[in-house]
């Protein structure tokens, strides 16, 4: 089992980063909450990990702290919720935001996220009541939002046009229809943003 891999960053393609570690090259999956947190590539990360064995593939999904795979490990068990969907649903909201949803039943919010129709919302809220409590009773229920990232230098010299292809890419790869995700990226596209930034913002405005 895999739980954790401390290498340099070699790739970040939201949602996805490429991680070397031993000479090893890892392909892994991250919560855009957890990606906004990754340093410059060629620097160095940690990623706590979850590792999933399929009869097809081998997936492993990655998170920034040990309290989010305790949230996404939480998610998985919850009927109909697979591991791509968890990852969705930890992308268009931070963790205090689905904590807030379960805790005020607002299925509402939840529906609003690609994949996750009424009945699944319903069930989020029912079974996921009483594993926060426990999480929480565990020490692993204190979420916040990341930061911003500052911009570097290398992402202002990134043209417009693959700012917004890159932040396609990656909506599109949590589940949003392409159509709706395109028309929230040039709502809330301004001149010097990055790819991670228009994409935190894409995602914000879809709340």
């Amino acid at each position: 089992m895999i739980g954790l891999i401390r290498g340099q960053l070699l790739e970040k393609q939201p949602p996805e980063i490429l991680i070397e570690a031993g000479g090893i090259g890892y392909e892994v999956q991250l919560p855009m909450t957890s990606f906004y947190q990754l340093p410059e590539i060629g620097q160095e990360a940690t990623v706590y990990i979850h590792f999933v064995v399929r009869e097809d593939a081998q997936l492993l999904f990655g998170f920034a702290d040990k309290s989010e795979r305790a949230l996404f490990r939480e998610l998985i068990k919850v009927n109909g919720v697979g591991p791509k969907l968890a990852l969705t649903i930890l992308s268009g909201m931070s963790a205090s935001q689905f904590i807030q949803c379960v805790s005020h039943d607002d299925f509402t919010g939840l529906v609003k996220l690609p994949g996750v129709g009424k009945k699944t919302a319903e069930r989020l809220v029912v079974e996921m009541r009483d594993r926060l409590k426990k999480l929480e009773e565990q020490g692993e229920g204190k979420h916040h939002l990341p930061p911003m990232q500052t911009q570097t230098s290398q992402e202002t010299l990134v043209k417009p046009t693959d700012v917004k292809e890159d932040a396609l890419s990656a909506m599109v790869a949590l589940g949003y229809k392409p159509a709706i995700a395109a028309k929230t990226i040039n709502s809330v596209f301004k001149d010097g943003i990055s790819s991670e930034e228009l994409i935190r913002e894409a995602l914000r405005s879809m709340i």
